[in-house]
């Protein structure tokens, strides 16, 4: 080839290796920046993780650092991922653009030190977290919602005045933590607080003091009873619009509820069994009551009497006792009409309107008014013995009527003094059984299920009226709180019910003597008689076990009533029996003697046995190793009731086991072993099987 050609085939090649090389650089770049490299190198977004404009996705990534991220994110998903302390790099905090940080979900043991500054909302919830330093938490001074759900802050853990340099702190959630008291020291901004799921028992007076920014409180499922809560306690929260103590131990509402702008109040699987008169006034702005789950069987009148803007009643799972007692109530939801939606409010007694709503008790609440509570106030059931059962059975309230107040047999709990009633002292030993006598009273207590305890008295005296009084027992010495009712002096017999399953209860009773029989029996507690009261000791059983006192007394019953001719019946089936059985035997063992004729004869050591020998041995029978051979026995069938005859004799069998011939057996030892007794076939005891299963021949 000329020189010519070749210089210009090089030039050409060359060219081509230009263009080739820049093709390379371009598609080099252009990858680059698809993963988030410029030119000069900076990164834009982690390889690992998903950006969209300034949102970083890097959840459930198995991540167990932080990688590095671009400078202008502002929100950052880290959650479930693996990360701990050590993963936190220290240039995290040189983000200043990071306004939300979801780190839940992670392995973090101690609060993280080096966050942006910018921080305004972090999730911490579901570590393991147990101390709450100052110094972290004054690193984030423009912080405003703090999750600590679900981790292990305990109330020592938490620094004294470890939110003093967070001012704009307007939500904290510690729920399901070890708390055991209300934090200290909490800023003046906070809006919403939540502390469900601790273990606080006791809320003293200064516990939200400077909290009057505070809106929603929600302390669920704690360990809240009415005597470790100030009085005082929530009236500082002036602007609380919602407040929810649901699962705890309260009979009551606690006191000085604020009234101003509470909209939502949720008091539902407490222990309630009075709402107080005046508990709800002043709450006009109330939109949301839930009394569900509780042991209440009436409500007094004028409770909602302020409950202007109410909208929603949830008292499902309360035993009401639809009396006249509760008439007012009936018209007051019929003067709401549509305006307010109400769940749940279905009669448990009387036995009567069991299972029906309030609302449709016309007719019902009409006779309250036609009779005027001269008939006991309640609704009418007919007998005075029925009428009775239904007022006891609604946790021991009688329906009153509307005029009176309270109505007969209200229930109200004693706070502190307890005038005219002389209870026994739990610090002393007394003998307390099921029944108690006195002077002019002999009472007797019976309970009849987990949660009722039956009680019936005699008097020798007559008397105006009764007053009947139970104290359920606790762990500690206090007496705690009494309920009471009037019971009416011709009764002989109280139902409690709604009680505390697997509980101990004193029951006492005290006859009342008064000049004016109506007046005694309306005011009741002046007109005490000198007689002390009697007293009796009792005990709940426990749900989850049956009633064996009642199923014996059922069966007890049962059987005193049952007739002489179920007796008679039952015995001649019994001999019925007795004759067919004897009757299958005698038949089974004369079958099994005809049949033994048609077996085959074995040895003369083995004639007493009618089984197989392959079923003895535990070998699979074979049928097709057989020997035929000269004269022997004869097979022949025979009928069960058939006498022996003889045949002519067709053919001569001899039928040989599937052992061989020699006389050894099949699963012969490494040494010959004889035995008189057993012959030769003792291989089955060196071949493992048992004593009790080797044959021979």
């Amino acid at each position: 080839m000329a020189p010519e050609g070749v210089a210009e085939l090089r030039d050409w090649l060359f060219l081509f290796l230009l263009c080739l090389t820049l093709l390379v650089e371009v598609l080099e770049f252009a990858a680059a920046t698809a993963q988030g490299l410029d030119a000069e190198g900076d990164t834009v977004c982690p390889s690992v993780c998903r950006c969209d404009e300034d949102f970083i996705y890097c959840n459930d990534r198995g991540l167990s650092a932080i990688p590095p991220l671009p400078p202008s994110a502002t929100v950052l998903y880290l959650q479930n991922n693996h990360i701990d302390n050590a993963g936190l790099p220290t240039s995290l905090e040189r983000h200043t653009t990071v306004r939300v940080i979801y780190l839940y979900d992670n392995e973090l043991d101690d609060f993280p030190m080096h966050l942006p500054p910018s921080l305004r909302e972090l999730h911490l919830q579901d570590n393991n977290i147990r101390v709450l330093p100052r110094v972290a938490l004054a690193r984030l001074p423009l912080l405003e919602k703090l999750h600590l759900d679900d981790n292990s802050v305990s109330t020592v853990s938490i620094e004294d005045q470890a939110f003093a340099d967070n001012p704009r702190l307007r939500l904290l959630f510690l729920s399901r933590n070890h708390l055991s008291s209300i934090p200290s020291g909490l800023p003046a901004s906070l809006e919403e607080l939540r502390l469900d799921d601790n273990r606080i028992s006791t809320i003293p007076t200064h516990a939200f003091r400077g909290l009057s920014s505070l809106r929603r409180l929600v302390l669920d499922g704690n360990l809240l009873a009415n005597q470790r809560i100030a009085d005082d306690t929530f009236s500082r929260l002036s602007n609380l619009t919602e407040l929810s103590l649901v699962r705890n131990s309260l009979q009551t509402p606690p006191l000085n509820l604020p009234s101003a702008h509470l909209q939502r109040l949720s008091l539902q699987d407490n222990a309630l069994i009075h709402m107080p008169r005046g508990s709800l006034d002043g709450m006009r702005r109330l939109q949301r009551l839930d009394l569900s789950g509780n042991n209440l069987t009436t409500l007094p009148r004028g409770l909602f009497r302020d409950l202007d803007s109410l909208g929603q009643l949830l008292v499902r799972g309360n035993p009401w006792h639809c009396g006249c007692n509760l008439r007012w109530l009936y018209d007051w939801l019929q003067a709401r009409g549509n305006s307010i939606t109400v769940r749940g409010l279905t009669c448990q007694a009387p036995e009567r309107v069991r299972d029906m709503a309030l609302r449709d008790l016309s007719s019902q609440m009409e006779e309250c008014e036609a009779g005027g509570g001269a008939a006991g106030g309640g609704i009418s059931t007919g007998a005075s013995g029925s009428r009775d059962r239904a007022g006891g059975g609604g946790g021991g309230i009688a329906a009153g009527s509307t005029t009176l107040s309270p109505p007969q047999g209200s229930l109200f709990t004693l706070r502190s003094k307890r005038p005219g009633l002389g209870l026994p002292d739990i610090a002393m030993d007394y003998t307390l059984g099921s029944s108690g006598v006195g002077k002019n009273l002999a009472l007797n207590v019976k309970p009849l299920s987990h949660n009722s305890i039956r009680v019936t008295w005699s008097v020798a005296q007559a008397s105006s009226s009764f007053r009947l009084s139970w104290l359920r027992l606790g762990t500690s010495s206090a007496m705690g709180s009494i309920t009471e009712t009037l019971v009416r002096g011709d009764r002989r017999e109280y139902l409690l019910t709604s009680l505390q399953p697997s509980s101990s209860y004193i029951i006492c009773m005290v006859p009342l003597v008064s000049s004016s029989g109506s007046k005694g029996t309306a005011s009741g507690g002046d007109t005490d008689s000198d007689e002390a009261p009697v007293c009796a000791k009792t005990e709940t059983s426990n749900p989850e076990q049956p009633d064996v006192d009642q199923g014996e007394d059922q069966g007890s019953e049962q059987m005193a009533t049952l007739p002489l001719a179920g007796i008679i019946g039952g015995a001649t089936a019994l001999v019925s029996l007795a004759l067919i059985f004897a009757i299958f035997c005698w038949y089974g063992h004369r079958a099994g003697r005809l049949s033994s004729r048609d077996n085959y004869s074995r040895s003369s050591s083995r004639k007493s046995k009618h089984y197989d020998d392959y079923i003895e041995s535990g070998t699979k029978k074979d049928n097709t190793i057989l020997e035929i051979r000269g004269p022997g026995f004869q097979m022949t069938p025979m009928a069960a009731r058939q006498s022996l005859q003889p045949k002519p004799i067709r053919e001569d069998y001899i039928i040989h086991t599937i052992f061989p011939s020699n006389g050894t057996g099949l699963y012969k030892a490494p040494h010959q072993m004889t035995h008189p007794g057993y012959g030769t076939n003792r291989g089955y005891r060196e071949g493992g099987i048992p004593d009790i299963d080797y044959s021979y021949t």
